[in-house]
């Protein structure tokens, strides 16, 4: 859960970024929005990896 709790965290960070990057054209803060992205890729395969393992104690 604390995973994915940091993933929401990540993300909201990520959208002053991204209204900067698309809005105002700030190419810096494109460069913030790819890494946060990366991150959250990350993030996500943990949980994905995660949710797996639990699901399948159960069988």
């Amino acid at each position: 859960m604390s995973k994915f709790a940091k993933l929401k965290e990540v993300v909201a960070s990520a959208e002053t970024d991204v209204e900067k990057f698309y809005n105002a054209g700030n190419s810096a803060a494109g460069t913030r929005v790819r890494k946060a992205l990366q991150e959250i890729k990350g993030l996500a395969q943990e949980i994905r990896t995660e949710i797996t393992e639990k699901k399948n104690q159960g069988k």
